[in-house]
């Protein structure tokens, strides 16, 4: 392919196109989900999605005549560059046609943006940040992805690798089934711990009186455990709250444990009906039937499929045996509110390959690694000093 023109996104057909364009690259792929468009279009609003208020970016399309074939963000995180000091950005939401040139194109795009602004390092893909949905799949193309996870082309690694980027972390994410099993002598030191009354295990409150003072405490925990995790970025109050309005129509008190030590809240995991499920057929639209539909599914029928996005245990008690007892704890206790709700299968996900402590743990409930996903780095000085 010659040389190709990038398009800064800027007009109403532009962001139409943006949106749209991942359903010309898998329509023959039966395990892409197509997003919900209005979803979409909220969540790349400043006006709608907090993460703005901490970052900036700019999008751009590739086109062949009046058709898309390329796209890509790239951002700048304050809150990153606050933490980390270390002058990087990130490139992310990257799809497009199997042609080196357009990759080519879309990537410098991001880049001279990126360099533009100073940055002298680049992470990605991140869309739009490490809490949204990090990484591009690089194994496991043949199941679709769990909400809130990505899918991807088998082809794209290869052709961002070609461009100069290193893997600079890889993601695991763990298919967890309904036949797995904990393993004997684990049940019996969980269950030691629990008469002992080292520990007990509570749902989620999500009365209109104890909802607000709960999602802190989640927050609190979060903050804790996950705070010396690589790329970590402190969640704000406001993105928070905005899960939180999204947690509230999704999810049941039993969706989410709290393990309390001595009356203290130490670890917590939280479970969600896998909404991709729910949307598979709808093909990104919610008019006229969709919603209704959609409401079935999620407050009715219930979905068969869940995912654990999130699980976390006090930093002081990770390395002691408790913290392995609590882990193991809220993970049972989620997984067996949900057999209860007749769910087949789960996906833990996900975790840092490097995090061999949360992943022993996954592994020693019967969790198998099904699907991986890489952040690549490159190095901006060279070409903007």
């Amino acid at each position: 392919m010659s040389a190709v023109d990038v398009v800064e996104v800027r007009t109403r057909k532009h962001w139409r196109d943006f949106h749209r364009m991942p359903y010309a690259i898998y329509r023959d792929d039966p395990n892409w989900i197509p997003p919900l468009l209005l979803e979409r279009r909220m969540h790349f609003s400043p006006k709608h999605n907090p993460f703005f208020q901490h970052a900036r970016a700019s999008f751009y399309l590739v086109y062949d005549g009046q058709r898309p074939i390329g796209r890509i963000s790239a951002q700048i995180d304050d809150l990153h560059l606050a933490r980390y000091r270390d002058a990087t950005g990130h490139f992310g939401f990257i799809e497009a046609v199997d042609e080196p040139a357009v990759f080519a194109a879309l990537i410098g795009a991001a880049e001279s943006w990126l360099g533009s602004h100073g940055m002298k390092r680049v992470l990605g893909p991140v869309s739009f940040s490490m809490w949204d949905q990090p990484g591009l799949l690089v194994q496991g193309f043949d199941t679709p992805p769990y909400v809130m996870m990505n899918h991807g082309r088998p082809y794209y690694p290869p052709r961002i690798e070609a461009l100069g980027y290193h893997r600079a972390e890889d993601l695991i994410a763990y298919r967890y089934g309904r036949d797995a099993k904990m393993p004997e002598t684990m049940e019996k030191i969980l269950d030691r711990a629990i008469r002992r009354g080292e520990v007990t295990f509570r749902n989620i409150r999500m009365d209109k009186q104890h909802f607000e003072s709960e999602v802190s405490l989640i927050l609190d925990l979060i903050n804790d455990a996950w705070s010396d995790n690589w790329g970590y970025v402190e969640m704000t109050r406001a993105e928070i709250d905005d899960l939180a309005s999204l947690l509230k129509l999704l999810l049941k008190p039993g969706d989410v444990s709290i393990a309390e030590s001595r009356g203290e809240p130490v670890a917590f995991a939280a479970v969600f009906p896998n909404l991709n499920e729910a949307i598979r057929d709808l093909h990104g639209r919610l008019f006229p039937f969709g919603w209704a539909k959609l409401l079935w599914r999620m407050k009715i029928h219930r979905t068969r499929t869940v995912r654990m996005p999130m699980m976390g245990v006090r930093k002081r008690l990770q390395s002691s045996p408790l913290g392995a007892a609590l882990s193991l704890g809220v993970i049972r206790a989620t997984r067996a509110f949900n057999l209860e709700q007749g769910f087949q299968d789960s996906e833990l996900s996900w975790i840092l390959e490097r995090n061999t402590r949360a992943r022993h743990v996954i592994e020693m409930v019967g969790g198998v690694p099904y699907k991986r996903y890489r952040i690549y780095e490159k190095p901006l000085q060279d070409r903007f000093a």
